[in-house]
């Protein structure tokens, strides 16, 4: 039972094949492109304002100079984002219920913000680790603190996305297998055993955009220290 419950989480094959990568690359064909017509599609249209809209909000707060990083921020909630909803499909995989993918997208992006504010502002970027009026006696172990801090920042975001996505696909998994037993037996018990399992699946819609979204903007909030 427990090896059926966590094969899920498994990388699927086709042939010996990985269809990991797949699963990576699909999200990227999925976005409308603009047409050559004088007036673009509707999907084209709302597509764009909510790019345009999401971009204001995250980084409303940041400064100038962190805004050339606006379209790689962009790109990742929406490719986080389809990738978390299309994980919800029956007979899919969601390669970000694997901490490694989600290192792999928290670790360059940390690195760079924290690599550009030492060179842009070193001054500020290491007044971080000590803050004024810190007591001498307190600075060892309060530089120690904020080290350890700035560097589990990226396992962070990592192990945040990966808990809430697993846990919401176990429950599914659970609540699915458990409303198919129930059906033979009881059919009223297993109708509200189906109807928690729709609440749950749209609540878990939420927690896939939620989960994008806070993993962008945390990420913006680590640059906007270092602009």
């Amino acid at each position: 039972m427990n090896l059926n419950l966590f094969d899920q989480f498994a990388s699927p094959s086709l042939i010996g094949i990985p269809l990991f990568l797949l699963a990576l690359i699909i999200p990227t064909l999925l976005l409308t492109r603009p047409s050559t017509r004088l007036i673009s599609s509707r999907l084209f249209i709302a597509q764009s304002w909510f790019f345009i809209n999401i971009t204001k909000q995250l980084f409303s707060e940041v400064k100038l100079m962190g805004y050339k990083w606006a379209l790689l921020f962009t790109s990742l909630i929406i490719y986080l984002l389809f990738i978390n909803l299309l994980g919800l499909l029956p007979h899919t995989f969601t390669p970000t219920t694997q901490l490694s993918v989600n290192m792999s997208f928290a670790v360059p992006f940390w690195l760079s913000s924290v690599i550009l504010g030492m060179r842009k502002q070193p001054t500020k970027s290491l007044a971080h680790f000590l803050p004024e009026g810190t007591p001498t006696m307190l600075i060892p172990a309060l530089v120690m603190i904020e080290t350890i801090s700035l560097f589990i920042r990226p396992l962070a975001l990592g192990v945040r996305l990966t808990a809430n996505l697993t846990a919401g696909h176990l429950l599914i998994q659970l609540i699915a297998s458990a409303a198919l037993a129930l059906s033979s037996m009881t059919l009223f018990i297993s109708i509200i055993t189906t109807s928690v399992l729709f609440i749950l699946t749209i609540l878990e819609i939420a927690v896939a955009v939620i989960q994008a979204y806070v993993f962008v903007l945390l990420l913006t909030l680590y640059l906007q220290e270092n602009t």
